[in-house]
């Protein structure tokens, strides 16, 4: 049985006295493919803040590695939801990779911090692209980039925030397998909106609206989408089985 490398008991954040989360209590364990799912202002990035460390709850037991977030962060990789610089800043992708490998301002890069930006290229088959600029690659081969650097220290659980966005269908598809790839060495932890579609690819589920609504196999996950979204869900296929709301 796979080891349990997050846990949170009864967690809840309020911001300003308004509910984010409200007693929350799930774990992830070693080797998940976890998707968490539900609607804006749901609590779906507080939630992933809080295994960071980067929010405390107001309650609850939060654990990471049998750590607390703030020390058990070390061993996550973070893809945020919204990753802005300037595309036309002078920095090929190698050097936007080794970013990830900082260690202070006062401290070179190694040998090893090379090989291991070198190893994240290979793995996300950007490796022939490290000398361009990045303000010349595509959305789809950038968002592998910023993969590559939350790789570049060999984290073992790999969080993302929606990182599909502004990505075309055909990259969203090859980047979904990656993460596959991926979920052979790593957990991962991606929040999305792509409900059909990810469910061809993750393990379990999670279903967020400031409570969890369910949390388990994507099978039995896909049946509850209408007590969280509050209103009905058809499954239609088009391309890739994917499911939409009706009219409400």
């Amino acid at each position: 049985m796979n080891a349990e490398i997050v846990s949170l008991k009864n967690v809840s954040v309020y911001f300003n006295d308004v509910s984010v989360l409200e007693d929350i209590t799930f774990s992830i364990k070693q080797n998940d493919f976890l998707a968490i799912i539900g609607p804006n202002g749901g609590g779906k990035t507080t939630l992933l803040k809080v295994i960071l460390g980067l929010i405390k709850p107001n309650r609850g037991e939060v654990a990471v590695f049998g750590k607390t977030p703030e020390e058990g962060r070390k061993l996550i990789g973070y893809l945020p939801q919204y990753t802005s610089f300037d595309l036309k800043f002078p920095i090929n992708v190698f050097n936007v990779v080794l970013m990830g490998r900082y260690n202070g301002i006062f401290k070179r890069y190694s040998k090893e911090d090379k090989e291991a930006v070198i190893n994240a290229l290979k793995i996300v088959e950007m490796l022939e692209f490290r000398d361009r600029q990045i303000g010349k690659l595509s959305g789809g081969q950038l968002q592998r980039v910023l993969l590559a650097r939350a790789l570049a220290r060999e984290r073992k659980l790999l969080v993302l925030d929606e990182p599909m966005t502004n990505i075309d269908p055909e990259m969203q598809q090859s980047f979904y397998e990656l993460l596959v790839e991926l979920k052979k060495e790593m957990t991962i932890v991606l929040v999305t909106h792509d409900i059909g579609v990810v469910s061809v690819y993750v393990d379990e589920i999670a279903c967020l609206n400031r409570k969890l609504v369910y949390h388990g196999s994507k099978e039995t996950a896909l049946k509850k989408l209408e007590d969280l979204y509050k209103c009905p869900v058809e499954l239609i296929a088009h391309g890739i089985p994917h499911r939409v709301l009706k009219r409400h």
